[in-house]
């Protein structure tokens, strides 16, 4: 299929949407699974499960400090061929943690994958909004987004049952040859997009400065401060309700989760703006239910699945906003601060959960978190002009039939060759 068929509105390109999704979910997996192989790890390190925790420490640190400066620097690239050059830095770093019988190594290791992730989460929403009309731009970052959540579900039990199985050696082995599958996955149906000219780079301050970026961002980091909070310390508030049954709540968040995203992508692009609020009002009376009837079990595991429909949908809505604000040109940039923001919002949560659940005790979570969940509902609600319009900038009224600006066709390189595309009025440098 052409990009210019695509961006007038024929079917979806499956293929290269299903591989940037499956780059997200071995992302996340390389992201997390050492959290769930801490007493295997340790003694074959020579460290304590401790030290092993800080594995993902060193991830997601890198990751923060590393998606604004590296996706600044890479700007000038083809889109592609950087995609696959983080997913090979995903390869290497997990052979290296696959093969190391090094602490320090293994360390370096995790903050090589750390860097790589800070990259390609910066790119993955741009790329998939770049791959279809504006019209359909929710529906393929659904898509992408959905590898988050079958890793979370499905990914993550089954690396460690894979761990338990033949040993986390082998897991971490299987990712790396994933990652490298992936690559030959991209190159053979992922379109490719040229890197910007220094004269049409939009610098990194007058992205962030547009009108509508700062209150997406503000977004996010309430949502992951408040989510983080309760999530980091879901077995200690399960104990103190009374339902010693973590695993089934996990279970349970994690097939809600699912639900959300495909409903997601049935109304992110016609529905965006009602659709975020209903999901941050969800999760905002999740928390105060939570609060106030978790001591009833079925009251509790039904607070979680309704915790993971609005989880599951908001990460999407949030993200095709941002990618609306910032146009498509442009994505990369304002999804580096996203990713920035996003992983502080992580650290933030996990701290002021942890220093809540020290001094106040579980039963406090719920009230620590419905702060950050109110604001950032109130910041949608307030957001109606820039941020998160009633009607979209650039989508269509009536979804798939039609997009809301002319198309114009303009010449662009594609990866190795060139191509002509057809993008809307507007949006092209």
């Amino acid at each position: 299929m052409s990009l210019s068929s695509q961006v007038k509105g024929g079917p979806l390109p499956w293929s290269g949407l299903l591989a940037l999704s499956c780059a997200a979910f071995t992302a996340v997996l390389t992201e997390l699974l050492p959290a769930g192989l801490l007493p295997a790890m340790a003694p074959r390190l020579g460290v304590t499960e401790s030290r092993i925790g800080f594995l993902v420490t060193a991830y997601a640190a890198a990751s923060f400090l590393a998606a604004v400066p590296l996706t600044t620097a890479l700007r000038g690239l083809p889109r592609r061929p950087v995609l696959c050059g983080a997913l090979l830095g995903f390869a290497v770093s997990d052979a290296l943690v696959a093969l190391s019988s090094s602490y320090a190594l293994t360390f370096a290791a995790r903050l090589l994958a750390g860097a790589m992730g800070g990259t390609l989460w910066a790119m993955l929403v741009g790329y998939a909004a770049r791959m279809v009309p504006a019209a359909r731009r929710g529906r393929a970052i659904a898509v992408v987004l959905a590898g988050i959540t079958l890793a979370l579900a499905l990914g993550l039990p089954a690396g460690t049952a894979l761990a338990g199985a033949v040993g986390w050696r082998a897991a971490f082995g299987s990712l790396a040859v994933l990652a490298v599958l992936l690559v030959v996955w991209v190159r053979l149906r992922v379109p490719g997009f040229p890197g910007e000219p220094p004269h049409a780079r939009v610098p990194l301050v007058r992205v962030a400065v547009r009108p509508g970026i700062r209150p997406v961002l503000s977004v996010t980091l309430c949502l992951l401060l408040g989510h983080q909070v309760m999530y980091t310390y879901v077995a200690p508030f399960a104990a103190h309700a009374g339902y010693g049954r973590t695993g089934v709540l996990l279970a349970v968040f994690g097939a809600a989760t699912v639900s959300g995203i495909w409903l997601t992508g049935t109304l992110v692009d016609r529905h965006l703006r009602p659709t975020l609020l209903a999901a941050l009002a969800l999760f905002a009376t999740v928390l105060s239910v939570l609060g106030l009837a978790s001591g009833a079990h079925a009251v509790l595991v039904c607070a979680v699945a309704g915790w993971g429909v609005a989880f599951g949908g908001a990460p999407t809505l949030i993200q095709t906003a941002l990618v609306d604000v910032s146009g498509p040109a442009d994505a990369d940039v304002a999804t580096s601060l996203q990713t920035t923001v996003y992983n502080a919002g992580i650290a933030a949560g996990s701290l002021t959960g942890g220093v809540t659940l020290d001094s106040l005790g579980a039963g406090a979570l719920p009230w620590t978190a419905l702060p950050a969940a109110v604001l950032a509902l109130s910041t949608v609600a307030a957001g109606r002009r820039h941020a998160f319009p009633t009607v979209r900038h650039g989508a269509a009224p009536h979804g798939d039939r039609a997009t809301a600006s002319p198309s114009v066709p303009v010449a662009c390189g594609a990866g190795d060759r060139a191509a002509r595309r057809s993008v809307p009025h507007g949006e092209g440098r």
